[in-house]
């Protein structure tokens, strides 16, 4: 029974990354080229004050602060950095940095990609916000009087509101957007930020960081195989054989031990 439940909080969690992988073909494909910014503040800010609105709670305390440096870490630079990172980069390539694992080589690794420094850059500095992100939110836990709901709401609207003067200032406003660009930013505030995060935050509480690290990959792999159905991307036998060991990765980073220990305490 313990194992199922580990097992169904790893799945649900997994749909996290799974999504966050398809902010690639997103940003580059269907969003206004060259406003990372825009992209990141339209994404999440609507998406925390509609939680908030729904909650209606108020942190206390310290937690003014603390949620401040996750919604910085978690949402603004997370974001702003997975958009460059997706605009200098193929979106494999862009995610499997995010991920900052050295199973890069596995699978992206093929003579038609050439890497830009920028973007790596970006993937890298990404990579270590949500790291730290990760971490932090693990360590302080939730406060009792927010609801998860409210806690993902707070981080997205304090992360938007950092983002928002910064984007109108060095991007504006796009001068007309079509119905596709509508449709894009509205699946990254819904999708892309309110369920994804609310299950992210929720796997953070329920599982060990070493699980919560390896469903990072699934981004990597998502992005991928939507380059691939979508746009045409090669996916090497190489690459296939990374996209095998990311999901062997996942499935042993597991933590079975403990359920056994769980299991045989009970007996």
């Amino acid at each position: 029974m313990q194992e199922t439940r580990i097992l169904s909080n790893i799945l649900l969690t997994a749909l996290a990354p799974i999504v966050w992988g398809s902010t690639y073909i997103v940003a580059t494909e269907i969003l206004p080229p060259n406003m990372p910014l825009l992209a990141s503040t339209v994404r999440a800010l609507p998406a925390g004050i509609i939680l908030l609105l729904i909650c209606r709670t108020v942190p206390k305390g310290v937690w003014w602060l603390r949620l401040t440096v996750l919604g910085l870490l978690n949402i603004s630079a997370f974001f702003y950095f997975l958009f460059v990172a997706a605009g200098y980069l193929p979106g494999g390539t862009a995610s499997l940095i995010m991920s900052c694992q050295p199973v890069i080589a596995l699978l992206v690794m093929n003579s038609v990609t050439s890497l830009n420094w920028q973007g790596v850059i970006a993937g890298f500095a990404g990579c270590s916000c949500m790291a730290l992100g990760v971490v932090l939110t693990k360590y302080w836990n939730r406060p009792a009087n927010l609801s998860l709901l409210s806690f993902t709401g707070w981080q997205l609207t304090l992360g938007g509101l950092m983002l928002l003067p910064i984007a109108i200032y060095t991007e504006g406003v796009p001068q007309q957007l079509t119905p596709t660009n509508i449709i894009g930013y509205g699946y990254l505030c819904l999708i892309g930020a309110i369920f994804s995060y609310i299950i992210w935050f929720r796997g953070i509480e329920k599982l060990p960081v070493v699980s919560i690290s390896f469903l990072g990959f699934l981004s990597a792999l998502s992005a991928c195989v939507l380059g691939f159905v979508f746009l045409k991307q090669t996916f090497s036998l190489l690459q296939f054989f990374g996209a095998c060991t990311i999901i062997v990765s996942v499935w042993l980073s597991i933590p079975r031990n403990q359920t056994q220990k769980s299991n045989n305490s009970t007996i």
